[in-house]
Parts: C-alpha cells; sequence; structure tokens
C-alpha cells in the first residue's frame, strides 16, 4: 500500500526564525449594548471563575445555564501559535455572554489532536478522555444548579467526542438540556469564507482562522511565516501531516486582515447568541400521547 501524497505547498518552508514571546492578552469581545439588552445581557460577560460561590448561585437561579468553550493545543502551521482554537472559541463564548447573560466557564484547552500526526507541539487528548472530561465538568455544573449546557467547540476533530458527551448527558439526567455546536455552525457554512473547497474537516490554520486571530490576538500570528496550501479533492480523511508539509489547509492565507476578522467574528458572536438566548428560553417538552 503505497502512502498518502503530500501535496505541493504554494511557498517553500522555512525555518521558524526567531522565537517571538507573546505579551499581549488577546482582545476582549466589543458587543451592541441596544443587542445585549434585546437578548438579556449586560454587556460585559459573565465569567464562571471570577465570580464567588454565592455569587454563582445567583447567577444560577437568573440563568440556569452555561457555556462550555472547547478548543485545543496544536500546531497552526508556521505562523500562528497553538492557541488558535482555544482562543476563538474562547471569545465567541465570551461575546454571547456578554449578549445573552449565560455564565462562560474557562475552556477547555485540550483537544482530540493527535491527528496532527508528528508535527511538533501539539498536545493531544484520546476522544475517551475528552469524554469523560466534558462529563465531568457537567456533572460539576450540575451540582451547582446548571441544567443548560452549550458545548461551544472550536476544534474540529473535537465533533465525535462532543456528540457522545451530549449523547450520554441528555440519557443520564431527566432535567437536562445540552447542545454541542460549533462558533460557526449558526449561519450558514457556505458563507464562511475559508479558502478553501475540498477536504471536509481538513480546513486549518486558513485564511478564515488567521483573520479571527488578526483580529482577536494578533501578537499570536506571524505573518512573515505564512505558507499557503492548495487544497484536493479526497474520499478519505488523513492526518495533517499526510497532506501538509506546512501543517495548514487552505488558499491565499497571506490575503488575510484584520479587518475580515472583525466582521467575522461579530457574526460568529451575533448569530450565535441569538440562537441561544433562544434556547435557553425555550419550553421544556410535555410528553405526548
Amino acid at each position: 500500500m503505497e502512502a498518502p501524497v503530500i501535496h505541493n505547498d504554494e511557498v517553500p518552508v522555512t525555518g521558524a526564525g526567531r522565537v517571538r514571546v507573546s505579551r499581549n492578552t488577546p482582545r476582549e469581545p466589543e458587543v451592541s449594548p441596544e443587542l445585549a439588552k434585546e437578548l438579556g445581557g449586560s454587556g460585559a460577560p459573565v465569567r464562571w471563575e471570577r465570580l464567588t460561590a454565592p455569587e454563582a448561585a445567583e447567577v444560577v437561579g437568573a440563568r440556569d445555564a452555561a457555556i462550555i468553550p472547547v478548543g485545543a493545543t496544536e500546531q497552526h502551521g508556521q505562523h500562528m501559535a497553538m492557541c488558535v482554537d482555544t482562543t476563538v472559541a474562547n471569545h465567541v463564548a465570551l461575546g454571547v455572554s456578554a449578549l445573552t447573560g449565560v455564565p462562560v466557564v474557562p475552556p477547555l484547552c485540550y483537544g482530540v489532536s493527535g491527528s496532527h500526526g508528528s508535527f511538533p507541539g501539539t498536545i493531544a487528548l484520546r476522544p475517551e478522555t475528552m469524554i469523560m472530561l466534558v462529563e465531568d465538568v457537567v456533572d460539576s455544573l450540575y451540582a451547582s444548579g446548571i441544567r443548560q449546557f452549550i458545548l461551544l467547540n472550536g476544534h474540529t476533530w473535537n465533533s465525535g467526542s462532543l456528540d457522545v458527551s451530549a449523547e450520554k448527558l441528555r440519557t443520564r439526567y431527566d432535567d437536562v438540556r445540552v447542545r454541542y455546536l460549533a462558533y460557526v455552525t449558526m449561519y450558514p457554512g457556505s458563507e464562511v469564507d475559508g479558502r478553501v473547497t475540498y477536504g471536509r474537516a481538513l480546513m486549518h490554520a486558513n485564511f478564515f482562522e488567521t483573520s479571527l486571530m488578526l483580529h482577536i490576538d494578533p501578537d499570536a500570528v506571524h505573518m512573515d511565516r505564512v505558507v499557503s496550501l492548495t487544497d484536493t479533492d479526497s474520499f478519505w480523511d488523513y492526518r495533517t501531516d499526510q497532506v501538509s508539509r506546512s501543517g495548514v489547509w487552505g488558499r491565499e492565507i497571506d490575503q488575510a486582515t484584520a479587518a475580515h476578522g472583525a466582521a467575522e467574528a461579530a457574526r460568529c458572536i451575533e448569530t450565535t447568541a441569538r440562537a441561544v438566548a433562544a434556547a435557553v428560553a425555550e419550553p421544556w417538552p410535555e410528553p405526548r400521547g
């Protein structure tokens, strides 16, 4: 059996150069006060870890829901730090919290990332570990009174584990609602400008993610090291190191801009916030005979 063909990168891979230490913190999401008023938020995110125990009980009394951002610590090509998936998922979660008042817990920063293969730096969980981690977090929040859980994902290969977690939790508890969604789920995938045509879940460190990071955390991006990849069609899903020398999947990454990232981030936050606000107010079903 022949090994999968590694596709040719558009730009030669070069050395990483001098390490630049990130000194900046990610940008806080900016939300519309009018939209926050409409959706029930204060305009500022409710960070679970910043609450005292009595404050947490008060928050739960007003909103028995929580957002759990789920990211990863994994290679993102030569030009971006390994925090991308966690940073973006948490940014969107904080924006949704600011608009809706639903508290957001600290992000889960390790993901199901073994499919990156031999690229250095990635810290990967087994799918089974991710399932147990999510269950433990939800069980703890349940003990505090939370009954509605939004698993907000920033890394595609977490999807299978999060689906399993949701299934296990909704069958374990009679009074729990749980939904897994990606931060781009709530607007049509065809409208996501990723500069990727093929590859199903392979879209990675591409124009879209790079634009988001240029807006949210530009100090984690090295545009002078960008390597793009012409994506091709295939039936199978491969490890990233089997199809990309650089660790990216997507064209025209050098055209990414902070302005485009700001527009995409705002859209992700608003569409997700509208969905979450409606979801937590949705009546519980009555058994039908």
